[in-house]
């Protein structure tokens, strides 16, 4: 019977997700219904549901905005042809690609532009991959496996760089380019990593809380890169964990035999649902603890274009 259920910190919302979703609510309080949306603006179902109850419309591609409308771009980033055929068809574009994203994009143009090889370690397919690649195509390779690596066919002496996605587990990342450098001793690496400090803090603060759970709930949608790396980081710790979107999702057979369970919240999960699934657990008489707090207090300002339009209209009403 689960009598404690430990709170881990940080969990959650970070800065990046913040400001992508504030932007949206602001475009939408600015110029009023429909706000279109390139891909989910955030990988959480329930941010997205609230959003499109707002007048937010969610849409695969730029090309399906109607001319001369406003769009806003995910956290994720894009790759430069968005851009261009946002252009094309007149539409008030508003970028709400995460900063630290945007950190590895200026990397692969400043790469390619000195002539290296990139080597991007991601997930093919994840849409911040999609749009960093996009940065270079012709100069990128992708490597998601320390196997890839081992496969990769250039010469030792190459002009190689690497870039990495940000919300990647810490420690499969090392093994990744611990095998790129024995492959390639020269190969250049960022002044600064490209994990996010969000991901490598609740990835942290996990593993911290591991010795004292029997099982832990990471709150997330299926498509959240870095709340599936919450799961693989438990489990690659001998406890078992599960993702979940919200108390809904809890099997009663995951916590036969647990006493203390731990809830986490990837970077795109308000607190809301972690609010609901410490609710459910009370409601069954556990006591909720938090763990391991630490403070993050990362905040990064609404898109420059939107900024300017939020100014401009508190000037006219003035």
């Amino acid at each position: 019977m689960v009598t404690r259920v430990l709170l881990a910190s940080p969990r959650g919302y970070c800065a990046g997700v913040e400001r992508a979703v504030q932007t949206v609510e602001r475009a939408l309080e600015l110029y009023g219904p429909p706000v279109y949306v390139r891909k989910q603006i955030v990988h959480n179902a329930h941010v997205v549901r609230e959003l499109e109850a707002r007048g937010a419309v969610f849409v695969d591609e730029e090309t399906d905005v109607p001319r001369g409308e406003t769009v806003v771009l995910s956290a994720h980033g894009v790759a430069p042809t968005v851009y261009r055929n946002a252009a094309e068809r007149g539409l008030n574009t508003i970028d709400a690609t995460c900063p630290l994203v945007t950190k590895v994009h200026v990397e692969a143009r400043r790469y390619a532009a000195e002539g290296y090889t990139i080597v991007l370690v991601g997930h093919a397919g994840h849409e911040e991959v999609v749009g960093t690649m996009g940065e270079a195509p012709e100069a990128t390779v992708l490597v998601q496996s320390v196997e890839d690596v081992e496969e990769l066919d250039l010469s030792v002496g190459a002009k190689l760089a690497y870039i990495t996605q940000t919300t990647l587990s810490v420690d499969e990342t090392m093994e990744i380019v611990a095998a790129l450098r024995r492959r390639f001793p020269r190969i250049h690496a960022p002044k600064k990593e490209d994990i996010c400090y969000a991901t490598s803090n609740r990835q942290w603060a996990v593993k911290e809380m591991l010795a004292d759970i029997d099982l832990l709930l990471v709150i997330g949608s299926r498509n959240s890169s870095n709340s599936n790396r919450l799961v693989e980081v438990a489990r690659a710790g001998g406890v078992e964990a599960h993702l979940i979107d919200d108390e809904r999702d809890i099997d009663d057979a995951w916590l036969e035999g647990a006493e203390t369970v731990g809830v986490t919240s990837g970077a795109s999960a308000p607190e809301s649902l972690v609010d609901g699934v410490c609710a459910w657990f009370r409601a069954r008489g556990a006591v909720v603890e938090p763990f391991a707090m630490v403070e993050e207090d990362v905040t990064f300002r609404l898109p420059v274009e939107l900024r300017r339009e939020l100014e401009l209209a508190e000037t006219q009403r003035r």
